[in-house]
């Protein structure tokens, strides 16, 4: 009977509705007309990529967090050496997979190559998950206090951000691939400039909102924590008076 009203809270169901929506975004970005646009504009291309490394995953990180509070703990997991390197392996990961499908040899094979995006596609999409389930959803060690994850939510930022200048001031063209008569109104290098502006601008609320929740949680962690000292060690009262030998 519990187990079924556990099934049946209010955040059980959230967090299977958050599941879908993340799935439901990835799918949406796949086969809308924003999958085939993505294939002659740079721009809605790079919003496909904030789509599937940050908006999808993210949603299905947080869906399975919340799928999983009410699950017992594996300590013989918990036990190996792998939480102390499988956040730095994903954050590693998820922004070299980033890194490296805009290298223009490979950001070019996409758009005509179905095996090439749907590499493309599964990396993001695995990668994603797989490093906001490290944000969202730790496993006791090291990496668990929030001021850690932060600092990989800090260097993620940077890759992006680094990312997004040198498409934003890069005064060649770096992708010929989508170089096509779709381009009336703007060049291919006014194409590539804005795909980097959206990079750029485009994930910050991302980053800017998980970076909100991991120091709201390592603040309440502190404030526990004082509270417990305050338990385990309360002060001296000190009354209006102090008693003095000799004197009644």
């Amino acid at each position: 009977m519990d187990g079924v009203l556990a099934r049946r809270s209010p955040s059980r169901r959230l967090a299977g509705a958050t599941l879908l929506a993340g799935l439901a975004v990835a799918v949406l970005t796949l086969i809308t007309p924003l999958g085939y646009w993505s294939s002659q504009y740079i721009w809605v291309r790079s919003t496909q990529d904030l789509l599937l490394c940050f908006a999808a995953p993210m949603l299905i990180a947080a869906g399975l967090r919340g799928r999983s509070e009410a699950r017992p703990a594996k300590t013989a997991f918990h036990r190996t050496a792998w939480p102390q390197v499988g956040p730095v392996a994903a954050a590693v990961a998820f922004n070299l997979s980033s890194l490296a499908w805009h290298v223009p040899v490979f950001f070019d094979a996409v758009p005509v190559s179905a095996v090439a995006r749907l590499a493309e596609q599964a990396l993001y999409l695995g990668t994603g998950i797989w490093f906001w389930l490290q944000i969202f959803r730790p496993q006791p060690g090291p990496w668990q206090s929030p001021l850690r994850r932060l600092g990989l939510l800090t260097g993620t930022l940077a890759v992006w951000t680094v990312l997004g200048m040198v498409l934003v001031f890069g005064s060649n063209v770096f992708y010929p691939g989508y170089v096509n008569s779709r381009h009336h109104f703007m060049t291919v290098l006014d194409d590539q400039q804005l795909s980097g502006a959206v990079l750029w601008m485009g994930m910050m609320p991302f980053v800017i909102s998980a970076g909100v929740l991991l120091l709201t949680a390592w603040l309440n962690e502190e404030d526990s924590g004082s509270l417990a000292a305050a338990d385990a060690h309360p002060p001296k009262r000190a009354w209006g008076w102090t008693a003095r030998s000799g004197q009644r």
